[in-house]
């Protein structure tokens, strides 16, 4: 398939008249509204005429309208695939208010809620059912969906489908698979951000044909764009000279780090700012208290990650400041999307120098695991007595010395080569504190279900507060299933009687195919991993070339994403006021040999004492000098060594070129 498909004109100014009278009567009796916004008819048109569909719509412009308005039309169910929790309540939340039938499966949920509402969908009580992808890893799920008729599968955030993209989520490369598995005859694809690349590649793994995919247009006549080339010495005096030109004004900074948040955020605080630090490392409720503060405009400045943003529907940011570069363009442009959502002018400003570029680099660098590594991972499956193949994911990304994301999209990889399938995933371990004491719950019950309860109190040893349930003891003393141990401790804690916690998600997979060639199989798979290596580096460079560039950065970022109708000047960029950006970046020498040694001595002596069959690489004595954790570091507290990220600042590539001149040299 061609890389640039041809996509419908969106050169419209205005919604077309809406021609078919059951979607204007459906829309002003549920939604309220008179006429489609831009693009949504064409997209609805095409659903309702049997097709799989793809909207690119920037955000906040009604991609949701596109599945929920058909959804009601639809004879079946329609089948909602989300990436985050926080946007299927928003969702959730809004049908129900529109007194739409529609219901999320999620893992907040108690046993009992999730079985009502997995009845409803079978009797055909609900018309919109919202889950997550991983949702589907579960084979007990997918044996329920797949007696229940499903006229519609929706992919929100499908970006997250091509490993081309940003923000790529492996197991949304299993959803063509799924929709072949469940005989889902329609797809609707919808995204924000996807370049013609993404776009095609969408197109190729739902077989969607180029005139349904519609494209509205990414340019915003009400975003300034400006780059401002910044030492790393100016940034903090030119982000408190920008902000104090209106104080008040709703404004997001990011920064990469979370550290840098919390120095960035205290910097202005003391320059008189009201600004706060919000990241992953927060506490929960903190981080929630911090957004909702923000929201009702009592903090005026939040210095955040990309934590911050996602599911934040706040229309009057006036500023979105980039203290850091972003991770990528597509990054840029969904960070920069969160400003002027009222339509009202709103500045979008980049505090600019290459210094952060290899940062951003060591973060892909980190993602890549080693032929070795990979190489581990398919020994153990090979080795597998048993069909069935249990893990717990931060078990095995210590064993094989992985990261959690590129294991999992390992794992996704080797389902798709047919090796294994995911069967269901469980905790392994369950514990509970008393709040009312035994004798209380135990009189609640007779008969054999007060036995039942009985013999859990008595197999969950206490040891100072808090009682283990062994499974095991349970199924051997009185054949009692975990399934149902599980639902009384699930409803002991809804009642209040007892505080349950549950730890150690195991995986389950089923093998599918045992004879393979561990090493042949592996080369492969470390060649898929290396593209999406150069593919990320590919990207941080078209960055570096967009905030560099001679022409209008507005049409650019429009012609990014697949969007020709922008102006080819905008007049309220950086670039169209004769601001040609140039970014300096400090250069580092690299240090002497003797250094280097130096300073991967210790290393190399925790790791003689390791567990870790293979030697150490000059892979991962790279990582360690260019700061980049990976789990067998982690295992050796190298982060508290001396070495660790010295050389962060340098290029990966120079710092592993460096290492083979070392007197005693590291395997390759």
């Amino acid at each position: 398939m061609s890389s640039h498909p041809s996509f419908p004109s969106s050169s419209q100014s205005s919604a077309p008249s809406i021609a078919n009278p059951c979607i204007t009567q459906t829309l002003q009796q549920y939604f309220g509204f008179d006429q489609l916004r831009l693009g949504q008819q064409p997209v609805i048109e095409h659903i309702l005429a049997g097709h799989s569909a793809a909207a690119i719509f920037p955000t906040g412009s009604g991609k949701s309208l596109c599945y929920q308005l058909p959804a009601l039309m639809l004879p079946h169910l329609t089948l909602v695939i989300s990436p985050l929790l926080a946007l299927i309540h928003d969702q959730l939340q809004f049908l129900q208010s529109k007194g739409i039938a529609a219901a999320c499966i999620d893992s907040s949920q108690d046993y009992a809620t999730s079985q009502s509402i997995m009845r409803r969908v079978q009797q055909g009580e609900i018309k919109i059912l919202m889950i997550s992808v991983e949702r589907l890893k579960n084979e007990r799920f997918r044996q329920f969906i797949s007696q229940v008729p499903i006229s519609m599968m929706v992919v929100d955030e499908a970006h997250c489908i091509s490993e081309w993209g940003h923000n790529f989520r492996p197991d949304y490369l299993k959803l063509p698979h799924y929709c072949q598995q469940l005989n889902i005859g329609q797809v609707l694809l919808l995204t924000a951000t996807a370049t013609e690349q993404v776009i095609a590649d969408m197109q190729q793994k739902f077989a969607i044909a180029p005139e349904h995919v519609t494209v509205t247009g990414f340019y915003r006549p009400n975003l300034d764009l400006a780059v401002l080339p910044c030492t790393p010495s100016q940034k903090v005096p030119t982000l408190i000279e920008q902000l104090k030109t209106a104080p008040e004004a709703p404004t997001i900074v990011y920064v990469t780090l979370q550290h840098s948040a919390e120095q960035v955020a205290a910097q202005l605080m003391q320059a008189g700012i009201n600004a706060k630090a919000y990241h992953a490392g927060l506490d929960h409720t903190l981080r929630q208290n911090i957004q909702q503060q923000f929201m009702a405009g009592q903090i005026h400045c939040i210095v955040a990650t990309i934590a911050f943003g996602m599911g934040v529907d706040k229309s009057d940011i006036r500023r979105v400041i980039h203290f850091d570069l972003p991770k990528s363009i597509e990054n840029y442009s969904q960070e920069i999307g969160r400003a002027g959502r009222d339509g009202l002018p709103s500045q979008c400003m980049v505090l600019a120098n290459c210094d952060g570029v290899h940062v951003l680099e060591n973060f892909v660098y980190g993602d890549t695991p080693e032929l070795s590594a990979i190489q581990s991972v398919l020994n153990e499956i090979h080795s597998q007595s048993s069909p069935q193949w249990e893990l717990q994911l931060l078990s095995l990304s210590k064993r094989s010395n992985i990261r959690q994301l590129p294991l999992k999209t390992l794992l996704v990889y080797l389902e798709l080569q047919g090796v294994i399938e995911a069967q269901y995933s469980y905790f392994a371990d369950y514990k509970f504190k008393w709040v009312h004491s035994r004798e209380q719950i135990l009189s609640q019950f007779q008969g054999e279900r007060q036995d039942f309860i009985r013999a859990i109190f008595a197999c969950s040893p206490q040891a100072r507060t808090w009682c283990q349930v062994d499974f095991e003891a349970l199924w051997q003393g009185g054949q009692h299933e975990r399934k149902r141990v599980i639902a009384a401790l699930d409803y002991f804690h809804q009642q209040g009687w007892i505080v349950l916690e549950s730890k150690q998600m195991t995986d389950v997979y089923r093998i599918r195919q045992g004879q393979f060639e561990p090493q042949k199989l592996a080369q492969q798979l470390h060649q898929l991993f290396a593209q999406k290596e150069q593919s990320e580096m590919a990207r941080i460079a078209a960055m570096l070339d967009f905030f560099q560039a001679h022409s209008c950065l507005s049409a650019r970022l429009a012609r990014y994403f697949a969007d020709h109708q922008a102006p080819e000047q905008c007049g309220h960029c950086s670039v169209c006021r004769g601001q040609v950006a140039q970014l300096a970046q400090s250069e580092q020498a690299m240090p002497t040999i003797a250094t280097l040694e130096h300073w991967l001595t210790p290393l190399r002596l925790a790791d003689a004492t390791s567990p870790f069959e293979q030697p150490l690489s000059k892979q991962a004595a790279t990582r360690f000098l260019c700061g980049i954790s990976t789990p067998r570091l982690s295992q050796l507290k190298a982060n508290k060594m001396d070495g660790f990220a010295k050389l962060e600042q340098q290029p990966f590539a120079q710092v592993f070129a460096a290492l083979s001149q070392l007197t005693s040299p590291l395997p390759d």
